[in-house]
């Protein structure tokens, strides 16, 4: 099996600074990496780079296309990323407001994406968008109402129906379940599961929660002042770390 992403030597630096320095790594279809480490340990910086947020200073970030197989989307023309991240690509912010529109319905926030694609006939977009909410968990009748009227779990599922409607192979996810009530975390995990599997969705996922990459997460790299110290295997790494601080992470979750 050909990687769905293959990423090859990204650095990028901010000033004298490290902020993630010569990480490669592939990604199979269907395959969930989970990016761990403290605040300042690059992982961030990496998402960023790999979602074409941020330029980094070197290294390829190389996606298998649909139409023009493995293209490096460091050098893609701007609106071919943009068109990229609107198909093929989603990204899952933290906070949910800024991946939503605020001022526009649930339906609308759904059927927006929809329409970026080419959708344009009113009824379909918003069948569909009706049918999504109900994949997330939020009623069909709170289709027409705005984000503002829900809870922080609400605004996060509707950012994933939001970004996942358009059937993409591809999810960027940075820090999903970040800021949220334990017990809405358990739920907002089990959907996101759920839908990975339904949908055969290959996704990176930055957080500092080992449970949420014990839970999500196939394969695992940890990260420590802008470099990979180690990885592997979910399970393996976390029931076997190798690396000290990979140990100190492991062991001070135990502690708690």
């Amino acid at each position: 099996m050909s990687p769905l992403l293959n990423v090859d030597g990204i650095s990028k630096f901010y000033g004298h600074r490290i902020g993630c320095k010569d990480v490669s790594f592939d990604l199979y279809p269907g395959e969930v990496m989970g990016i761990v480490g403290e605040s300042g340990s690059g992982k961030s910086t990496l998402l960023n780079c790999l979602a074409g947020h941020l330029a980094p200073d070197t290294g390829a970030v190389n996606f298998d296309t649909r139409t023009n197989g493995m293209c490096d989307t460091v050098t893609m023309s701007e609106p071919e990323r943009r068109m990229l991240s609107r198909t093929d690509w989603a990204f899952v912010h933290q906070h949910a407001r800024d991946g939503l529109r605020m001022n526009v319905s649930a339906g609308g926030n759904v059927g927006e994406r929809l329409m970026a694609v080419g959708a344009r006939h009113y009824g379909d977009i918003r069948e569909q968008a009706t049918d999504w909410l109900g994949r997330v968990e939020i009623n069909a009748d709170r289709v027409d109402d705005r984000p503002t009227a829900f809870s922080g779990g609400m605004q996060q599922r509707l950012q994933i129906a939001r970004n996942l409607v358009t059937g993409p192979r591809l999810v960027f996810m940075d820090e999903p379940t970040g800021g949220l009530d334990v017990s809405v975390q358990a739920r907002l995990l089990d959907l996101l599961r759920g839908l990975v599997r339904e949908m055969n969705l290959s996704a990176i996922i930055v957080t500092h929660d080992l449970a949420v990459v014990r839970l999500l997460a196939d394969r695992l790299m940890v990260m420590k002042d802008g470099h990979v110290v180690e990885t592997g295997l979910t399970d393996q790494v976390l029931d076997d770390p190798q690396h000290g601080y990979t140990q100190l992470l492991v062991s001070s979750v135990l502690q708690v």
